[in-house]
C-alpha cells in the first residue's frame, strides 16, 4: 500500500511538473509579411517556444513606396484571430500566451494626406485606458468631425479596427475623424465589477465630450459632429445620435424610471448639463451600420435585481428616437444582404420608426456583403472584403455626410 502511494505521488509530481513546464513557454510564430520586413528581438527560437514573460521588440521596415499600416500580434479569440496593433514601430510584445506576430504595410499614397495622432487618452474609469485615434487631413482647419465607434459584440476589438474607414473618410479633405475605444461589457477588461451597457454608453459620450474639448487642436469644429460605427458600434453610434438628451448624473436605474448616462469624461470647466446641451446641438447626423436597435436583442449587462425590460428599453435607439421637431438627426443605414447576424427586418423596423418621427433616413443594402465589411485588419481576407465593399459604401456615406455639412442649394 505504501509502495503504491509512493508511485502515485511520484507520478503526480511528474504530471504537475509537465503542466508547469508547458506553462513556462508559449508558441510564437511569425506571419508572412508583404511589402516590408520585420525584425524580432530577441530572435524567436527555431522551435518557436519562448519563455513566458519575455518581452519581444518588433521593428519594421517598409519597402519602397510603402509605409507601415500596423505592427501586431494576434491570439485566438471568439471570431478567429484577434489583433492587437500599433501604427508605430518599435512595438513591444509580452509573451503570456500563444501568439502570432506580424506587420501590415500599405501604399504610401493611402496616408500621404493624413496627420495621425494615436492613443489619445480620454478616461480611465476601470482597468483599461480609454483612448481614441485622430485622422486629420494635412492642414485641416475648422472641419466637421466624424466619430467612429468600433464593433466586436461589445466585448472585443479596439479603435484600430476602424482605421481603414477613417482613412477613407479623410481623403477628400472635408472631415477630421476620431476613432474611439470604450470598455468591454462584463469583466472582459479585467474589472472586478462587470461593466454594464450604461457604462459603455457613458464611455461613448465621455469620448465625444473629450473630442469636443480638443477638436480644434486637430483642425476640427466641435459644434459639427457626425457619428458612425458598425455592429456593436452600430448600436452605440445610434445611441449617440438619438440619445444625448439622456446624458445626466441621475444614475441608470438607481431611481425607478430614471435612466441617465454619466459620461466617463467631463471637462473640468463644464457641468453635466452643459455637456448634454452642447452635445445635443453638435451631433447632427448618424450612420450606424448593421447595428442592433431594438431592446429585444440588447443586454443591459446589469446584475441589479431591479433590472427589467425597462432597462433594455433605456439603451435601445428604437425606443428613444426624437421627433424631428425636437431635434433632427438624419440617418444613413447600411446592411449586407448576406449578413447572418443582422437581418433586413432588424434595420427596416428602425428605418420605419425614424420615418414615423419625421427624421430623414436612407437605408442601403449592400448586395453580396456579409457582416463587418467596414472593418480593417492586417489579414488579406479582411483587406479584400474592405476593398470590395467597404470603400465604395464609405464614399456613399461621405456623400450623405456632405449633404448635412456641405449642403448645396
Amino acid at each position: 500500500m505504501i509502495r503504491k502511494t509512493f508511485i502515485c505521488a511520484v507520478l503526480l509530481i511528474f504530471s504537475c511538473s509537465g503542466i508547469l513546464n508547458a506553462q513556462n513557454t508559449f508558441s510564437v510564430t511569425l506571419d508572412e509579411v508583404n511589402n516590408g520586413k520585420i525584425k524580432v528581438e530577441p530572435a524567436i527560437p527555431a522551435d518557436g517556444k519562448v519563455a513566458a514573460g519575455t518581452e519581444l521588440v518588433v521593428t519594421t521596415k517598409a519597402d519602397k513606396g510603402y509605409v507601415l499600416d500596423a505592427v501586431y500580434y494576434s491570439v485566438k479569440g471568439m471570431w478567429g484571430d484577434m489583433y492587437h496593433e500599433s501604427m508605430a514601430s518599435p512595438y513591444k510584445v509580452i509573451v503570456d500566451q500563444d501568439k502570432k506576430i506580424g506587420a501590415s504595410f500599405i501604399e504610401k499614397d493611402e496616408v500621404s494626406h493624413l496627420v495621425v495622432a494615436q492613443n489619445i487618452e480620454y478616461a480611465k474609469p476601470g482597468v483599461k485606458q480609454l483612448k481614441y485615434d485622430v485622422f486629420a487631413p494635412d492642414g485641416a482647419r475648422n472641419l466637421p468631425c466624424i466619430v467612429i465607434i468600433h464593433g466586436g459584440g461589445w466585448v472585443s476589438n479596439s479603435e484600430d479596427i476602424m482605421r481603414g474607414m477613417a482613412r477613407e473618410l479623410t481623403k477628400n479633405g472635408k472631415y477630421v475623424v476620431f476613432s474611439i475605444d470604450y470598455r468591454w461589457a462584463g469583466t472582459r477588461d479585467g474589472d472586478e465589477v462587470g461593466n454594464t451597457m450604461a457604462d459603455l454608453i457613458g464611455d461613448v459620450f465621455g469620448a465625444i465630450a473629450h473630442i469636443m474639448e480638443h477638436a480644434a487642436e486637430y483642425g476640427g469644429d466641435p459644434t459639427r459632429i457626425a457619428v458612425t460605427g458598425d455592429s456593436a458600434g452600430g448600436h452605440l453610434s445610434a445611441v449617440a445620435g438619438t440619445m444625448p438628451n439622456k446624458i445626466g448624473d441621475g444614475g441608470f436605474g438607481v431611481t425607478e424610471g430614471v435612466f441617465e448616462f454619466m459620461p466617463s469624461y467631463i471637462p473640468v470647466n463644464k457641468t453635466v448639463g452643459q455637456v448634454r446641451s452642447e452635445m445635443m446641438a453638435a451631433i447632427k447626423a448618424a450612420a450606424p451600420s448593421y447595428g442592433v436597435f431594438s431592446s429585444a436583442r440588447l443586454n443591459h449587462n446589469s446584475e441589479d435585481p431591479k433590472a427589467d425590460e425597462s432597462w433594455k428599453e433605456a439603451i435601445a435607439p428604437l425606443s428613444n428616437i426624437p421627433n424631428v421637431e425636437e431635434r433632427a438627426v438624419p440617418h444613413y443605414l447600411t446592411r449586407g444582404t448576406k449578413d447572418g447576424l443582422i437581418g433586413d427586418e432588424d434595420v427596416t423596423v428602425y428605418m420605419d420608426a425614424l420615418v414615423e418621427a419625421g427624421q430623414r433616413v436612407q437605408y442601403v443594402q449592400v448586395g453580396g456583403a456579409g457582416h463587418a465589411f467596414f472593418d480593417w485588419k492586417p489579414d488579406e481576407r479582411t483587406k479584400a472584403t474592405f476593398k470590395k465593399y467597404g470603400i465604395y459604401y464609405i464614399n456613399e456615406m461621405e456623400a450623405f455626410f456632405n449633404s448635412v455639412f456641405y449642403p448645396t442649394n
